[in-house]
């Protein structure tokens, strides 16, 4: 039973989209990880609660195919502040939260980090 149930992630993984926008925040790539940490065996890895593991897979599986967002559809494809789905995308972006990061910095550390032979995390210690 532990193949079959290997073979389902496995599947899962392969057709869950990787957003290359939020680099080390992606649902597609923790997935494959954690993946790769339950079934470090493959085929052979014992499963020790395979209720929870079922369930969890028929959890990813309702995620994956849209189950709630067409159980309940919504209205219109806007938040109370008007912000439509690929304005959050954008937002959400590593690249622009990166931006907003650098924007928080105060001019003193920014200037210090642009002239400092040594990387700022160095200063901390």
């Amino acid at each position: 039973m532990a193949a079959s149930r290997y073979r389902r992630f496995l599947r899962l993984c392969e057709e869950w989209p990787v957003e290359e926008t939020k680099q080390q925040r992606d649902l597609g790539s923790f997935l494959r990880q954690r993946v790769a940490q339950a079934f470090r065996e493959g085929e052979n890895t014992p499963i020790s609660d395979p209720a929870a593991c079922d369930q969890m897979y028929e959890s990813l599986v309702r995620i994956h195919t849209n189950f709630y967002k067409n159980k309940y559809p919504r209205l219109k494809d806007t938040t109370f502040t008007g912000v439509t789905v690929e304005d959050c995308r954008t937002i959400l972006a590593t690249d622009i939260l990166r931006q907003m990061e650098d924007m928080k910095k105060g001019t003193w550390k920014r200037l210090r980090e642009k002239f400092s032979a040594k990387k700022p995390e160095e200063d901390l210690k």
